[in-house]
């Protein structure tokens, strides 16, 4: 059945008892394919029965659909004529893991972070109605991504809405951990609520089947608050908004979905379709661990274990273990994650300090104000965060948190490129915003040692500090260089004369490889550990401008107001003779692909970079 679906809506081709044949076929794809790949699988499996039912009730690409997060869009893709571009998913030229408005006319809007589709969707109904145009619009968003602000400004937006809204929980109780919070608690009393579900759902039925007059019935019956309602649903948080609710639907029956989709669809106003699925279905290992398969490398379908077993501790590794041996004897140590325990490597602490751990749901903002209150009570807040998470604090962190110079760690996580994911997710604007802000310290190191000198450093230091570190297997070579960390100052690893070449933290062993390049064709060559991003080793750099006539910077940032930028106004401003040469990624959004590919991609390969360095130096 799938070979036939070539073009959106040829799924409306096939018969209603061909439909669950389908969803079966999809999953078997979708397990076949990601286990080869790699990508998102939980989240994918639990909404098959779903997309394929607001495949048949829409028509695309007229009607928008608009995923929030969008790593659960394959089954979508799939759907709309993409089935051969899983042979490349998530490869450097081939087809995203998200939605991509250049990839097909049927991805309404670009997604990679939560809680935006609600406010998406409302401009697109907004749209639709000024230029007087006629189509759906439906905004799918997760339980995990209701914990997020911008979700409820959005809905106190959409609330005031006199025309067709459709806004889909899919709620499974997870975002990629387990749910927390009181939005957490109230679905779940939602999902018990058979009685007034089955009530509400008879009479509406019912008033369908009244010629001319039942419609207006049922718009008049939704503008009453009724007090049976209050008390069958206590709060009815969503319709005491003007949001009328449906629900809460079982998410993998395609005929049930599809009734509930034609009555949503004859609402005016904003409605919003509550419907209960399960990540990971259909995939035993993915249903018992749907955490685990939630972004998963290539692993064994039989077992669901990966592919390539893990050799080396990760960066987030290091950081977990070092942070739960310092909280032993630092009472005052308390840690923060957005819904990303696992990911941040923050499990450990959970289970030895639950009193000092806060999961603050998919709300990165709070989360950082959150930590500056922390720290103005006494507390010393650590924030494990991935990069590009980050960017969505950033006016927490300026008035919130360096403003007061409160003490709170912010460990950046998946700095850098990050590979498969994408434009969303690469890190690889930290340091410029980073570096931004005033009383803000930023730190990168070399190695897995230095990662965790830093952090115990971070742990002692009275101010704010970014530590910025990679995604992947934490470097260990070079465990010889390990001088102490003062602040400021950076570490001078080989010192001669002519090329200085000063590194930004996981850009290390590249550089260490560019030098030995370099040596080998007979320049010479400084290489500096440079440590502190900002603020920058001043006196070294002077230094280094005495008897080098090129100084090259290397780091995996974008070069607009980035380190090398920084070090470039510094000796402009000093008026010295010499040839600065930032190298950085391009201001630009980099795609997904492999690391080693992106690289290539944008010159911080070793042999681009070495060949730049050679030509400028002998241009001198």
């Amino acid at each position: 059945m799938l070979e036939r679906i070539q073009k959106e809506n040829d799924i409306k081709d096939l018969l209603p008892e061909e439909l669950d044949g389908l969803a079966e076929e999809i999953r078997e794809f979708l397990i076949e394919k990601i286990s080869k790949s790699g990508g998102h699988l939980a989240s994918n499996l639990g909404v098959v029965e779903l997309t394929i039912a607001m495949h048949l009730i829409f028509e695309l690409p007229k009607d928008k659909i608009i995923w929030d997060v969008g790593h659960q869009s394959y089954t979508h893709k799939l759907l709309t004529g993409r089935k051969d571009g899983f042979d490349d998913l998530r490869k450097y030229g081939g087809m995203s893991g998200f939605p991509k408005r250049k990839e097909s006319a049927c991805d309404a809007f670009d997604t990679g972070h939560s809680s935006t589709s609600i406010s998406a969707g409302l401009g697109y109904v907004q749209a639709r109605d000024l230029k007087g145009e006629d189509y759906s619009v439906i905004s799918v968003i997760g339980d995990g991504s209701l914990t997020g602000g911008m979700a409820y400004e959005a809905l106190n937006n959409a609330s005031a809405l006199e025309t067709n809204f459709i806004i889909v929980l899919n709620d499974n109780n997870m975002s990629i951990s387990e749910n927390v919070g009181g939005m957490s608690r109230y679905l779940a009393g939602l999902r018990t609520a058979d009685i007034y579900t089955g009530l509400k759902k008879g009479i509406t039925e019912a008033l369908h089947q009244i010629p001319v007059v039942g419609d207006s019935m049922i718009r008049k019956i939704r503008k009453t608050k009724s007090s049976i309602k209050q008390l069958v649903v206590p709060g009815m948080f969503f319709e005491d908004m003007g949001i009328t609710y449906l629900g809460p639907v079982p998410g993998h029956h395609i005929p049930l979905l599809c009734q509930a989709f034609r009555e949503a669809r004859r609402v005016d106003g904003p409605v919003l379709l509550h419907v209960i699925t399960e990540k990971g279905k259909g995939y035993e290992p993915a249903e018992k661990h749907p955490d685990k398969f939630h972004g998963i490398g290539p692993f064994q379908i039989e077992t669901g274990e990966p592919e390539a077993p893990k050799k080396k501790d990760s960066c987030t590794d290091v950081f977990g273990k070092v942070l739960c041996d310092e909280a032993k004897n630092r009472p005052e140590v308390a840690a923060i994650t957005a819904a990303m325990a696992d990911g941040t490597g923050l499990s450990r602490f959970r289970k030895l300090y639950p009193d000092r751990f806060f999961d603050v749901g998919i709300a990165e903002a709070h989360g950082v104000t959150f930590a500056a209150g922390l720290a103005a009570g006494g507390i010393h807040p650590v924030f494990a965060v991935y990069s590009s998470f980050l960017q969505r604090a950033y006016d927490q962190l300026i008035h919130d948190v360096a403003l007061q110079n409160l003490p709170v760690v912010l460990a950046v996580d998946r700095a850098g490129l990050v590979g498969s994911d994408g434009e969303t997710h690469q890190g690889i604007f930290d340091l410029s915003y980073l570096s931004s802000i005033p009383n803000m310290t930023v730190m990168s190191p070399k190695h897995k040692w230095e990662l965790a000198d830093m952090l115990r450093f971070a742990l002692d230091y009275q101010g704010p500090v970014a530590l910025r570190y990679p995604r992947g297997e934490a470097y260990d070579g070079y465990q010889e260089f390990r001088a102490p960390i003062e602040y400021g100052k950076s570490e001078m690893l080989y010192r001669e004369s002519g090329i200085a070449i000063l590194c930004v933290g996981h850009m290390f062993e590249p550089a260490v490889q560019v030098r030995e390049l370099l040596k080998s064709r007979g320049y010479p060559c400084t290489l500096v550990n440079v440590r502190f991003v900002k603020p920058i080793d001043e006196a070294m750099v002077a230094g280094l401008c005495q008897d080098h006539t090129l100084i090259v910077t290397i780091e995996e940032n974008v070069q607009t107001g980035g380190f090398g930028e920084h070090v470039m106004e510094y000796i402009c401003g000093k008026d010295r003779n010499v040839r600065i040469l930032p190298i950085a990624l391009p201001d630009d959004y980099v795609e997904h692909g492999s690391i080693a590919a992106l690289r290539r991609e944008t010159g911080l390969d070793v042999e681009t970079m070495a060949g730049r360095i050679m030509r400028v130096y002998d241009e001198l």
